[in-house]
């Protein structure tokens, strides 16, 4: 994907002209993964104003980023059928697996399969191992779930309940504390669910999978986390959450294991987790932490043209535009991060002076798939944090200061502890819109803060966990606290 953009961004630097053309605005949005620009621009832009190629290739990143598959999967379709000549290999496989993603999203499964295969035979001898791994498991996920009519939703009334409690998780002293869905079952066997909107796949122990009678099918998938590990796809035929039943369930099965004795005691809290890929399905989803409730209209809105301000980020997590001392900032929106959250690496880099001058130095460390690893970090307090049309002030919010896995890989993650601090949270995921309501804002004075003016290095274009179709789990951030002190014992 960079190697096209950037050729595209040559290309059109080229064009003469005084002002910035489309071409070239469109050209630098791709460029910096900037896809609330690119959308306003796309639709702000003649579309005679805009090269073929980059017009049709709009709408696939539009579409594929921003939750509108009726957009995505035709642009997909003509990119391929009328352009395919301007796709060199690498950027042919990321939209192989874009548009795979896109047509499983409404329901064509088998025409996702198909797709995989026939760009995997076509291509097989130009590719490495992992290209070739990746479409494997592409082919396989999508004819397995084929067979089936993943998440058929039913409503017993107009207004969809799941009530949840907050529980708390790992040692006493850290006060974290996550979301579990209460009265749930799984074909028909009472379940503890965590809510986890930081997951993009809906996941279950490998340890309770056959007590919960789940059917095993052919697909698997690459799960990102400290580490890697491959889980196989089952299904749940029935699960009930609140007063909504969902039927054909996909679940990936995986050991949730660290390999850490200390960090292992935890991991009963992740048993069963639901993840983005049911609020998707689920449409337009308000968390009441209030009255400890998901509410869930029966009849999803129409698309309106409210401007999006979420989108889809490496792994396909949720990831919403907010701002951290009012300045803009893409956070990862994480109820499976026990603790109050981080700012990432680019951000302390970026910043470093403001940081030391009001932060104290600590010790974060984090459990999850594959391990355990420890880093050095910084604690800002009562840092003014705007999301959804709202500012509250967290008290608790680190600085990581070296680069994390590849899962981990955000600018800013807000953990359940942030998000607590609102009264109600709607994900909106017909326009892909959040909005918060706000219950308590701590008290900041932005008077104790010479404000810097913040710099982050955006992401270009298509991640390599989107490209290759790998999926991120927010668990990872809070199998243990990860606000952990610096002590032998986790």
């Amino acid at each position: 994907m960079r190697k096209l953009l950037l050729s595209v961004i040559t290309l059109v630097s080229s064009l003469v002209g005084a002002a910035q053309t489309y071409d070239e605005r469109i050209a630098t949005a791709m460029n910096t993964g900037d896809w609330f620009a690119l959308d306003s621009i796309y639709n702000s832009a003649p579309k005679d104003s805009i090269m073929p190629f980059l017009e049709v290739f709009s709408r696939c990143l539009i579409g594929n980023r921003l939750n509108r598959p009726d957009i995505s999967v035709p642009a997909f379709e003509q990119l391929f059928n009328e352009h395919s000549a301007s796709l060199g290999l690498e950027n042919l496989l990321s939209s192989t697996v874009m548009f795979a993603t896109d047509l499983s999203r409404v329901g064509y499964n088998r025409q996702a399969s198909d797709l995989a295969k026939t760009i995997l035979d076509a291509t097989r001898q130009h590719l490495d191992s992992t290209w070739i791994s990746s479409l494997e498991q592409i082919t396989s996920k999508y004819a397995a779930l084929a067979a089936y009519k993943p998440y058929g939703i039913t409503f017993a009334e107009s207004i969809g309940r799941i009530p949840f409690k907050i529980v708390p998780v790992g040692e006493k002293k850290h006060d974290s504390v996550l979301m579990h869905l209460e009265n749930s079952t799984i074909n028909g066997c009472i379940a503890d669910i965590t809510f986890d909107t930081g997951a993009g796949v809906n996941m279950f122990s490998d340890s309770l999978a056959r007590h919960f009678n789940l059917t095993p099918i052919d697909g698997y998938v690459t799960v990102a986390g400290v580490g890697q590990r491959t889980g196989q796809y089952a299904i749940a035929k029935e699960i009930k959450i609140g007063n909504i039943t969902v039927s054909d369930v996909p679940f990936v099965i995986i050991d949730f294991k660290t390999g850490n004795e200390q960090a292992d005691q935890f991991t009963h809290h992740f048993n069963i987790i639901v993840g983005s890929e049911l609020m998707l399905q689920l449409k337009d989803l308000t968390v009441d932490f209030v009255n400890r409730e998901i509410t869930i209209p029966s009849v999803a809105p129409e698309r309106s043209k409210s401007a999006p301000n979420m989108c889809f980020g490496d792994g396909m997590t949720l990831n919403v535009a907010g701002s951290v001392l009012n300045n803009p900032i893409i956070m990862n929106i994480d109820t499976g991060d026990a603790s109050y959250g981080s700012l990432g690496v680019s951000f302390f880099n970026a910043n470093k002076d403001f940081i030391l001058a009001h932060a104290e130095v600590d010790t974060i460390r984090r459990g999850g798939l594959g391990g355990v690893v420890e880093s050095l970090c910084y604690r800002l307090e009562k840092m003014p944090v705007s999301l959804g049309g709202h500012t509250i002030g967290i008290q608790g919010l680190v600085v990581n200061t070296s680069e994390s896995s590849a899962a981990m890989d955000f600018n800013c993650n807000l953990g359940i502890k942030a998000l607590m601090h609102f009264d109600k949270i709607r994900f909106n995921l017909v326009d892909f819109v959040l909005t918060t309501y706000p219950q308590m804002v701590l008290g900041f004075n932005n008077k104790n803060f010479s404000t810097p003016t913040f710099q982050f290095k955006k992401d270009k274009g298509v991640s390599p966990l989107q490209a290759l179709g790998i999926v991120a789990v927010g668990v990872t951030r809070a199998l243990i606290n990860p606000n952990a002190p610096a002590n032998p014992d986790l």
